[in-house]
């Protein structure tokens, strides 16, 4: 049974032998403070049994005296009772806070006569209480923006620091929603995975972009976590809102000293290299080509004499500007100092367009530069030079190519050239390539391609079954131009797309030709680059086999595996449309590249052609012979005709021929010929 004070009879007079059975923490004290009566529970809270402490005096159970505890007494005594929250001593020394009720017991007569102690123990409520005020605390004095918020999405509760990251006041802010919760305010992407987290962990933190009240954007870490009841029901979000402005300015502070010019704002050396080198990654996984420009004043130091530095200064800034205006978007100019540049140009079709923007840049910088004087506009005429390294020609280092670049302009200023490639070999090389590529822009106007055929046989009975259209050109003074110097000219100058559609229409004429004087040719393959499946290519094929009247499966189009590798929604269709108007496809090289199986699936490729470098070392190099087996082996599991290339000897038509191969084409059989050769020899293997 537990009594409180206000429970007990005020006459009552306790006798130990009740008090003692008593679980509240009860004491009685005569009117000096000496204890009297010790009950139950009161010898549970502080370790001393009744006998122990019974005529001891209440001094013994104070942790430390002070002269609150003694006005308690007094206030007890005057006003019949007293309560105080106090400190006070178990029997093992432990001190505890405790909250006391004193009530004081008069006899019939009004006198006093003793009084009686309540004590609670609570020392875990003022813990508690102590910690909530240090949280509360934490809270309105935390720098960053702190925001409780329901189960609802309603904000309840935010802090000072809210307020001042925000721009919201508290009043304005409680009952709304956070914008990191409100649909279509941030990137639904970002939502998801708020939502996925809070749900899955309960816990959320990235950065995010938030809007102040004034309407500025700025950028924000949130640290969000969801708070459970002790049922495990949702019932808050804390979010916390760091404020990243700041830091993001002195990341880009940081950055721009370490990787820009502060006189230019153009990026540094460093940035330069970085850069380089990124591109030049790139070029190694996609063949793209490249060069680095150095970019030198003759004669600045002249310049300073004359104007000073802050003249000086003021002509650099211009001629980065110039430099800038002369260069694609993606391309970069860099200062090193003093008045060196260097200019990166990323993904040139051809080393000639270094020339080309070399001699802009020079054009530009030749116009008079105009420098106050002592307030005088004096005008200023500038010579420059510049060495081009290009990669991956000179080589993919990035160090190496500036370096080049650099050397190739200080023997431009020796030999007092505006220009000069990195070595007398290249400037050559550039002389003839430019020299190349006149001649082949007026090549087609001119009538100088013409077709060769190479026949394709089935090497069971020997018979014609096919023929590739190769591409010949016969320059009027050099004769016939190797395919190997201007085939990879034609592709990197974009020719290739008029060539190549000559190509297609001088095929399909002769095709529709041949069928005409009776002599049939049941399948004529032509070589197709990636650069000619452009919008209308299709259309351009299917509306030329429809007006020369060409038999589905008669055009053949090989490609390479890069071609394919491009896996685009666009090449897919393209290559549907083709089919639909009877084309077939033939793989070519395959085995030099990836040799993607998926792509022979994917693309409904009919024949795979072995490359001429794998039948040139069989029989006799196992590593040779086992891939040739392996690629006629995919071809009779799918089902797809096989062609081996370069066919050079009798040895190597008999080792083909034993492992199921079913066409070759090679000098064995007959060299490419043209149509006036071809024709005949069609007309007899098909009569035999």
């Amino acid at each position: 049974m537990m009594l409180t004070p206000e429970e007990l009879p005020a006459d009552i007079h306790l006798p130990q032998s009740l008090l003692g059975s008593l679980e509240a923490s009860l004491l009685t004290l005569d009117l000096d403070g000496y204890i009297t009566g010790w009950s139950r529970g009161a010898e549970r809270l502080f370790g001393y049994a009744a006998s122990e402490i019974i005529g001891q005096h209440l001094l013994l159970l104070y942790a430390n005296e002070s002269e609150r505890e003694a006005e308690l007494l007094n206030t007890v005594l005057q006003h019949g009772r007293g309560e105080m929250e106090v400190l006070r001593r178990r029997k093992n020394g432990e001190a505890f806070w405790a909250n006391v009720h004193l009530s004081l017991t008069r006899d019939a007569q009004g006198r006093p006569i003793y009084m009686i102690g309540y004590l609670r123990d609570i020392t875990d409520r003022l813990a508690a209480e102590e910690k909530n005020r240090l949280y509360g605390l934490i809270f309105e004095k935390a720098n960053d923006a702190v925001a409780v918020i329901d189960a609802q999405h309603a904000i309840v509760i935010v802090n000072q620091a809210f307020e001042r990251v925000t721009g919201y006041k508290a009043a304005d802010a409680i009952g709304k929603t956070p914008r990191f919760l409100r649909e279509g305010h941030i990137n639904p992407r970002t939502r998801g995975e708020v939502d996925a987290a809070l749900a899955a962990v309960g816990h959320w933190e990235g950065e995010l972009t938030d809007t102040r009240a004034s309407g500025d954007d700025y950028p924000v870490w949130l640290n969000v976590t969801a708070v459970h009841n002790e049922r495990g029901q949702l019932t808050h979000y804390l979010a916390v809102f760091t404020d990243l402005t700041e830091r993001r300015a002195a990341e880009a502070q940081i950055h721009r000293l370490a990787y820009y010019d502060t006189l230019t704002t153009l990026p540094n050396r460093a940035l330069l290299f970085i850069l380089i080198e990124q591109a030049l990654a790139e070029a190694r996984r996609y063949h793209r080509h490249g060069a680095i420009l150095c970019f030198n004043i003759a004669g600045f130091k002249d310049v300073n004499d004359s104007f000073g530095h802050s003249g000086a200064d003021r002509l650099l800034a211009e001629m980065a500007s110039r430099i800038k205006e002369c260069l694609r978007e993606e391309d970069v100019v860099s200062r090193f100092g003093g008045d060196e540049f260097y200019i990166a140009l990323f993904d040139i079709q051809q080393r000639e367009d270094a020339v080309i923007v070399a001699e802009r840049i020079l054009r530009r910088i030749d116009e008079p530069f105009m420098i106050d004087f002592h307030g005088v506009a004096t005008e200023v005429a500038l010579l420059a030079n510049i060495g081009i390294s290009v990669y991956p020609d000179d080589g993919l280092d990035a160090e190496k190519l500036i370096n080049q670049a650099s050397v190739a302009m200080y023997r431009a200023k020796q030999g007092n050239h505006a220009h000069l490639f990195y070595s007398n070999e290249m400037n050559r090389r550039s002389l003839e390539r430019l020299k190349l590529e006149t001649d082949l822009r007026f090549a087609l106007e001119r009538r100088e391609f013409e077709l060769f055929y190479q026949p394709q046989l089935d090497l069971g009975t020997g018979r014609i079954v096919g023929a590739e259209a190769l591409l010949r050109w016969k320059h009027p003074v050099k004769g016939y131009v190797s395919p190997v110097d201007f085939i990879p000219f034609a592709e990197e100058t974009g020719l290739i797309v008029p060539i190549g559609a000559w190509v297609v229409e001088e095929a399909l004429r002769q095709l529709s030709a041949w069928d005409a004087a009776g002599v049939h040719m049941q399948r004529l393959a032509i070589n197709v680059s990636g650069l000619q499946f452009r919008p209308m290519f299709a259309e351009t094929v299917t509306r030329l086999i429809a007006e020369h009247n060409i038999p589905p499966g008669r055009l053949e189009l090989e490609m390479t595996e890069t071609v394919l590798m491009r896996n685009n929604e666009r090449l897919e269709a393209m290559l549907l449309q083709l089919r639909e108007a009877g084309c077939s496809f033939a793989l070519d090289d395959f085995g030099t590249g990836y040799s993607n199986l998926t792509y022979l699936q994917q693309f409904s490729i009919d024949y795979l052609k072995i490359d001429r470098s794998f039948i040139r070392n069989v029989p006799g190099t196992r590593r040779d012979e086992a891939i040739v087996r392996s690629i006629i082996d995919i071809a009779d599991n799918l089902g797809l005709g096989v062609i081996a290339e370069g066919v050079e000897t009798a040895e190597q038509a008999a080792f083909l021929r034993s492992l199921g191969c079913q066409m070759a084409q090679g000098f064995h059989f007959h060299p490419p010929l043209p149509e006036a050769r071809f024709t005949p020899l069609l007309a007899v293997k098909n009569l035999a």
